[in-house]
């Protein structure tokens, strides 16, 4: 059961719900707040047995707008009567990650070099795009290949991002002690940029690391779908994040592996953008350049990149990770499918034509369509 509460309600109304709730045997209350760019907003998810637990009680505290029962699976991430328009943005260092503006997340797929990580902020900052993608911690098929630099990147990383005005920098986890790592690093920069966590395909099911980034509220959360398990499986480990008590989650597809994805490294799944947003109020992501794994062009000149980046905006995601470096051919993880630095000013274009185009023929419930597109 969830009981929604009107926009920006004190916590007086918060407490109020708490207090009938616990008349409830084995009901637990869990608060969840959502910040948009707007308004906040509060939701009250009463866990346990709560079939016989009446509406009525909760639906007559003043501030409260709706008590809905719910028989999905994705209690806190899914999409319930009553929450058709609502989409669970959030701002974060003064960022924001809803259905209502683009952000392009371009950068290493690997840290490397400092000069590297210094040349790919600055290329940045010309083009007035404040976030980025940086991997520390790099999983890799095979045990003999860079795993990444790690904690000992970290410092020279955050201090660039800071120096070039980067808010945001996505930056992949594969154990609980990353965080602690990052979260120091950070603070030891003066906090000098934010970090989004992001949840790699080969730990999308890894349900305890899933459990420790839930538990902690610092860091919003990039969760990518796994590779080779379904949509719904998918889903169901953003579930375990959010259930945790941190709903700050966008959803990122990648491609799936497949017999038939030749020739790209995996299927491109973007027609599923919308399936996600019908099922969830999570924003959504995509990452072409997993998906495609090759920085090749067509005889338009437009590399199969840009392509499957516009399939994804059209669909209506509102989130691109896309990789970039200085020097695709001497990149220690995934080179092939890197884009130069000086495409970044193209692909910003390409984001915005596309996006202007979505916003053209897309209308919201309320009449009006969505007004912002990528930086």
């Amino acid at each position: 059961m969830i009981v929604m509460l009107e926009p920006d309600s004190p916590q007086s109304v918060v407490a109020a719900v708490l207090q009938v709730a616990s008349q409830y045997k084995g009901v637990t209350p869990r608060p969840h707040v959502m910040e948009g760019s707007e308004y906040t907003v509060t939701e009250v998810y009463l866990l346990g047995p709560t079939a016989q637990v009446p509406t009525e009680p909760f639906e007559q505290i003043p501030g409260v707008r709706q008590v809905v029962r719910v028989s999905q699976k994705y209690r806190v991430i899914g999409r319930h009567k009553g929450q058709k328009m609502a989409t669970t943005g959030f701002e974060y260092n003064g960022v924001t990650f809803d259905e209502r503006s683009v952000q392009l997340f371009a950068g290493l797929c690997a840290v490397d070099t400092r000069e590297n990580v210094e040349s790919m902020m600055a290329a940045l900052e010309r083009c007035g795009i404040r976030t980025t993608r940086m991997g520390a911690y790099k999983p890799r098929t095979n045990p003999y290949e860079f795993q990444g630099l790690g904690a000992a990147c970290l410092p020279w990383v955050f201090e660039s991002a800071g120096k070039h005005g980067i808010k945001v920098v996505a930056m992949e986890v594969t154990h609980p002690r990353h965080i602690d790592e990052i979260r120091d690093a950070l603070e030891r920069s003066g906090n000098a940029t934010g970090v989004m966590l992001q949840v790699g395909t080969r730990n999308a099911q890894n349900f305890e690391l899933l459990k420790q980034i839930g538990q902690q509220r610092d860091f919003p959360v990039l969760f990518k779908r796994g590779m080779g398990i379904t949509l719904e499986e998918s889903l169901n480990a953003c579930e375990y994040i959010a259930s945790e008590g941190n709903p700050k989650i966008v959803f990122c597809l990648r491609g799936v592996k497949t017999h038939l994805g030749d020739p790209h490294r995996n299927m491109v799944d973007f027609a599923h953008v919308p399936v996600v947003r019908r099922l969830t109020r999570m924003p959504v992501c995509v990452d072409p350049s997993h998906a495609i794994g090759r920085a090749d062009a067509p005889p338009d000149g437009l590399p199969d990149i840009f392509h499957s980046i516009g399939q994804g905006l059209i669909a209506g995601a509102s989130m691109v990770l896309v990789d970039f470096h200085p020097h695709p051919e001497a990149a220690l993880c995934d080179g092939p499918q890197a884009l130069r630095l000086e495409q970044l000013a193209a692909l910003q274009r390409y984001t915005h034509i596309v996006r202007e185009a979505y916003v053209a023929v897309v209308k919201n419930g309320d009449g009006s369509a969505p007004t912002e597109v990528a930086a």
